[in-house]
């Protein structure tokens, strides 16, 4: 092992030094990663979903869903088991142009992805590898030659890329082979092969053509007028029951991709998940610490977040996974309705897409991720709107009841489910025939139900001096005299523009235009205007008020993605040739940012370039570990004097994050808690209700508090300790990148609270 890894030093050197030339320093940090390649790259996948046929298709979904898992999954989990230095940090004589990479060296990413890439697309053209083949290898190369890796790395980075590209691709299409005759028997004729799509069978639709245009109709064979007499009646309803068969054939062909679709992205986001690749964010460690204290209501939210925590942690542990576990799960059954709905009130097709699109919507595709109220509020907002619906449709009472249990449960998700009453006030002053509803019981029923869910709320409340009242007031900015302004539209506008998907943002907008000028039309473009708009609405015109969060909105869209399906639906079917490719320009863009943001060190690798924490989406769930592992340093040091330490956070998020990440500050949750929030004579948060560290008198602490500079400490510490001495500030880095500071103040002899 000694000799080969002589040899691998001396070929690094080689091209790293001996190689070194004035056009290669310019050339190959831009191979590495430039900000073209982006642009390009969804260029060109737009370019094969929209001309390249099924085989273009195809290529594409293969690179999207192969490259993805095998970079976060493969070699980063490789990379963390061998844990090889970068040789930069080990050859003091490394040149290294470009970023400075911190994780693994072993294998190489970049390598593995190209390679792997080029596999796939060989795969579907044959005569790719001539300029494949030697941009991967130029990639390869400019890993070592910038300083990156060794060349052992980009070997191993190069083989191990062919290796699971070609394995993945032997495995889905041995799986389409075994499943696709029994399940899509339509389209398996078709497609016996999804690594040799030209091997097409004979009933392949001309090009141009969909898939329902060979599905014949009832009258363009046997039957047709011309044939004549009872012989022409006869074929006429042969080729009618024929056309129902190969329709209903069709929808559930859909159908069954829906689910496959649903059950591949749930099984995907836990795996991701179980990688680790985010850390907790400060509301989800908050909300884990309210697991452990249960009560009928929190200081600023409702209390199902904390009981469905509490049950997602019995089953796998005080973990990341553990956390997050019913976050794709409920992103499963959100798929599941949208599929069934729109299956049953347009067809199969549109359900579909609906799914695909709420994947390649970032709101939706992130919140399928993070365990926070919005995953719930947004389950129960469409279980009521579905719900609701069929109520409407069919007026049984069993229906209602499950609309108001719906209702019930979405408040004590998140008090935004109050606006969706509003929506129904607003459909039924609209919706003529639907107000003779308001004359029988089940309406009433389900909104005494609604009313029940909110009893534990009001009981908490009650005894805390209502206390989550005057929080929201002061949160909304209602405290405050209201200053039109116009700043805070442009920024909730910007960020809903990204986080919507521009493209199907736009698509929403005109179909909500579009109903909003015939408040009268079709009552189910009216039912799912009437639960969208007034809360996308709503929050819209208090921008000019007060600062929104984007995800406010989260409950509404859905609604809103259903609108927009039954509105261009309906317009394809109309002729409309443009809806193709907006969809499919909506489609590529949105995965592409979907996946960046489960992984924003792509960027990094892409563009050669990583992000700064301020660029970084994901900064809020990213190097809480090291922030800990800083903080427990510090509090040994201190323990050295001989008196037991415990910690103060000066933030509700800070104290969240530090009880979860610092091993014996999380043993000791809920009984025993060495984490602290700063003590405060009124209600900031949950913690005032908890008991504090005044029972811990005569001890040390340490204090935390994040800061860009140095700050001094509150005097209410002062007060509390026999003296507070300042331990400096802490730069907290992910990838050599400085993420966060914190300052740390040693805190001796606690006298009491004042």
């Amino acid at each position: 092992m000694h000799g080969l890894e002589s040899i691998d030093i001396t070929a690094f050197r080689f091209c790293n030094q001996g190689l070194s030339n004035p056009v290669f320093d310019r050339l190959m940090p831009w191979l590495s990663g430039n900000a073209l390649f982006v642009p390009a790259l969804i260029a060109v996948a737009i370019a094969l979903l929209w001309k390249g046929g099924t085989r273009g298709r195809l290529c594409v979904a293969m690179l999207a869903v192969i490259l993805p898992l095998g970079d976060s999954w493969i070699c980063n989990t490789l990379k963390r088991a061998v844990h090889r230095p970068r040789p930069f940090l080990t050859l003091s004589d490394a040149r290294v142009l470009g970023g400075r990479g911190s994780s693994g060296s072993m294998p190489s990413s970049h390598a593995a992805n190209w390679f792997a890439a080029t596999m796939i697309v060989l795969t579907y053209y044959r005569r790719s590898w001539r300029f494949m083949l030697p941009l991967a290898s130029g990639v390869g190369f400019s890993r070592i030659y910038n300083g990156m890796h060794y060349p052992s790395d980009v070997l191993a980075g190069a083989t191990l890329g062919v290796a699971y590209a070609a394995g993945s691709l032997w495995l889905l299409d041995s799986a389409w082979r075994s499943v696709g005759p029994r399940w899509f028997p339509l389209w398996w004729a078709r497609l016996p092969s999804l690594r040799n799509a030209e091997a097409q069978g004979q009933s392949a639709p001309a090009k141009g053509q969909s898939p329902e245009s060979n599905v014949q109709s009832p009258t363009s064979e046997v039957g047709s007028p011309k044939s004549g007499g009872g012989r022409a009646a006869s074929g006429t309803e042969g080729a009618e029951a024929a056309f129902r068969i190969s329709r209903f054939a069709l929808e559930a062909h859909w159908l069954r991709l829906g689910y496959v679709l649903i059950a591949g992205v749930l099984v995907a986001q836990w795996i991701y998940l179980a990688c680790g690749q985010m850390e907790l964010s400060e509301d989800e460690a908050y909300q884990w610490l309210w697991s452990k204290h249960p009560a009928l209501s929190y200081y600023s939210k409702p209390p199902l977040i904390a009981y469905t925590q509490w049950a997602a942690t019995r089953l796998w542990g005080d973990t990341q996974f553990g956390i997050r576990f019913f976050s794709p799960l409920i992103g499963a059954v959100l798929g599941f309705l949208l599929l069934r709905f729109l299956a049953r009130e347009t067809n199969a097709r549109a359900g579909f897409w609906a799914v695909f699109i709420s994947l390649a919507t970032p709101l939706l595709a992130v919140g399928a991720t993070l365990m926070t109220i919005d995953s719930l509020s947004v389950l129960f907002w469409t279980a009521a709107m579905i719900s609701g619906w069929h109520a409407v449709r069919t007026e049984r009472l069993r229906a209602w009841l499950w609309t108001g249990l719906w209702l019930a449960l979405g408040f004590l998700s998140k008090y935004t489910e109050l606006i969706q009453l509003l929506g129904w006030v607003v459909f039924f002053a609209c919706a003529r025939p639907a107000r003779r509803q308001l004359r029988r019981p089940g309406p009433w029923l389900a909104l005494l139900l609604n009313l029940l869910g909110t009893v534990p709320v009001v009981i908490w409340n009650a005894r805390h001096g209502w206390i989550t009242l005057r929080h929201l007031e002061n949160r909304g900015g209602l405290d405050r005299a209201w200053q039109f302004t116009f700043r805070h539209f442009w920024d909730f506008a910007g960020a809903e523009f990204g986080l919507l998907n521009p493209v199907f943002l736009g698509a929403m907008i005109w179909a909500a235009i579009a109903v909003t000028r015939r408040l009268r039309a079709r009552e189910l473009p009216l039912y799912l205007w009437c639960m969208g708009v007034p809360l996308f609405a709503g929050y819209t015109l208090y921008t000019f008020r007060a600062l929104v969060q984007p995800n406010w909105i989260a409950p509404g869209v859905l609604p809103l993605l259903c609108l927009m399906i039954v509105y261009w639906e309906e317009r394809w079917r109309a002729g409309c040739r443009g809806v193709k490719p907006w969809l499919i320009a909506g489609v590529s863009l949105g995965l592409v940012a979907a996946i960046l943001l489960h992984d924003t060190d792509l960027i990094g690798k892409i563009t050669g370039r990583p992000l700064t924490a301020k660029q970084d989406p994901l900064a809020r769930v990213r190097a809480w570990r090291k922030t800990a592992r800083a903080v427990a340093r510090a509090r040994l040091e201190l323990l050295a004097e001989g008196k037991p330490v415990f910690i103060i956070g000066d933030h509700y998020g800070i104290t969240a994050i530090l009880s979860f990440y610092l091993p014996e500050a999380k043993a000791g949750v809920p009984d025993h808690p060495l984490v602290y929030y700063q003590s405060s004579p009124a209600p900031d948060n949950q913690f005032y209700f908890w008991p504090g560290y005044d029972g811990r008198k005569g001890e040390n602490a340490i204090y935390v508090q994040q800061v860009h500079q140095p700050q001094p400490p509150p005097e209410r510490l002062r007060r509390e300790f026999a003296s507070v001495t300042d331990l400096g500030m802490r730069d907290i880095e992910y990838r050599g990148r400085v993420y966060r500071s914190v300052q740390l103040f040693a805190c001796r002899d606690l006298r009491s609270s004042p």
